[in-house]
């Protein structure tokens, strides 16, 4: 008798589950759902709108306006000055006596004669304008280096947005997981509910052991505390990952399904050869290596003497003896003859920055390849693990339908079935886990590519 109610009981509950498997959505209302936010959309979200992005965007534009700036300098240079003063001393000029030779042999002036240079508010204005002659070189020189910087900001935007890119690609991937791993959850607990409820019929009719009872009571339990954690954190990765597209954090949206693996990638030498064209870190290297230079150049123009046109005006103001209107024009030198080797020292170092930019060159260089060469095996890898999570999941379907077929014959028992069925669940969940590894391997090739 206890065999026969064990069969009735084991019966029961197979064709349970099975029905259970044919039945979604039971006691839930309809809930309206988010809008669907594909990968490719949410990467241009982010690259028009991530600030970090913009920020370094905006740093293109701030370096063009240094560089308007430096240009300027080529032009003449006006300058105005004025000073309003009180004096203190009363400043003055003595005359003496007969200075200025006699006239009609009476000397000139007869006596010593004092004159006041002014007599309260002084000062003077100066206007000058100022050509520079030999500082052009150095001008071009800074200028050049300024334009340097309006690439060197371009390069690291450029790879502002790969980094956003990947991000979005790799953030993506992590949610369509955990909404994954949320839809499973949630039908493991209707599993455990309707064998909840199985058990507690069966437990009335003593066909079953309360500790069993208790057993599936406690898997429940676990099953919806594991619904909330896993609830929380896809609503904390759904929150950084509209913070990564720079809108607002509560904007619902659900993903689409990862697509089937694809099989396009390039060898390793083409691989090589995309990565040392595009990827931004060289091109900044090499930036780097002509702005060294071109400080170096600087250095060495510190030698040349400063040459420029200058016109001047100058004007007294509320004097009695000094010249009103003063114009002169000529040239203008300045140079330091001797400076206690400080030239010489500042060109030598910039010999070395030099020499620090071309070894930074070269180990951008190396870096480079390394990435694309690991990038690339890791790809290759994530490839073959995919392939054996999907021979793993046909071979656990076809088992189960051989345990299926057995258990219609009364081969097996249902403990058997539900065995396989969990195999089965778990294969899947590998063979997904699988899948979205061969994704973010690569998003993690391309941006070793220098590709968005």
């Amino acid at each position: 008798m206890r065999r026969a109610t064990r069969a009735r009981f084991l019966g029961c509950f197979s064709v349970t589950l099975a029905s259970l498997w044919s039945v979604s959505g039971l006691g839930q209302s309809p809930v309206e759902q988010p809008q669907e936010l594909a990968l490719v959309d949410a990467i241009q979200i982010a690259l028009g709108n991530n600030r970090p992005t913009q920020i370094a965007r905006l740093d293109i534009a701030k370096s063009a306006w240094e560089v308007a700036e430096a240009k300027t300098h080529r032009l003449p240079e006006i300058k105005t000055e004025l000073l309003a003063s009180g004096n203190i001393d009363s400043p003055s000029f003595t005359f003496q006596k007969g200075i200025f030779g006699t006239v009609d042999n009476q000397p000139v002036p007869s006596t010593d004669t004092k004159v006041s240079l002014s007599s309260g508010l002084t000062g003077y204005a100066i206007a000058t304008v100022a050509q520079p002659i030999s500082q052009l070189y150095q001008i071009h020189l800074m200028v050049r280096e300024k334009e340097l910087s309006v690439d060197l900001a371009g390069e690291k935007y450029q790879q502002k947005r790969q980094n956003t890119a990947i991000d979005v690609k790799q953030g993506y991937y992590a949610i369509v997981q955990s909404e994954s791993a949320l839809e499973a959850e949630r039908s493991l607990i209707k599993e455990y509910e309707e064998t909840d409820r199985v058990t507690t019929d069966y437990l009335k009719k003593e066909s079953v052991l309360k500790s069993d009872s208790l057993q599936v009571k406690a898997q429940l339990a676990q099953a919806r505390h594991q619904l909330i954690t896993l609830s929380d954190d896809l609503q904390t990765q759904k929150e950084h990952f509209n913070d990564l597209l720079g809108r607002d954090l509560d904007i619902p949206f659900r993903t689409q399904p990862v697509p089937p693996a694809s099989t396009d990638e390039m060898d390793l030498k083409a691989a090589r050869k995309t990565a040392l064209e595009q990827r931004p870190e060289l091109k900044e290297a090499k930036i780097n290596v002509e702005k060294a230079g071109y400080d170096r150049s600087l250095a060495k123009a510190e030698y040349i003497p400063g040459i420029g046109a200058q016109l001047q005006y100058l004007t007294p103001i509320n004097t009695q003896i000094l010249p009103q209107n003063i114009l002169t024009v000529g040239l203008k030198m300045t140079w330091e003859p001797y400076e206690w080797g400080r030239r010489k020292d500042n060109v030598k170092g910039k010999d070395i920055q030099l020499q620090q930019s071309q070894y930074q060159l070269d180990q951008t260089r190396s870096q480079v390849l390394l990435d694309v060469d690991n990038t690339f095996r890791k790809l290759a890898e994530s490839r073959s693990m995919l392939e054996v999570a999907q021979a793993a999941r046909d071979a656990a379907k076809e088992k189960l339908r051989e345990v299926n077929d057995q258990f219609k014959k009364v081969a097996v028992l249902l403990r058997d079935v539900l065995k396989q069925e969990a195999a089965v669940a778990n294969a899947d969940h590998e063979y997904e886990e699988s899948l979205l590894a061969f994704w973010n391997a690569k998003a993690e090739f391309e941006k070793a590519l220098g590709e968005e």
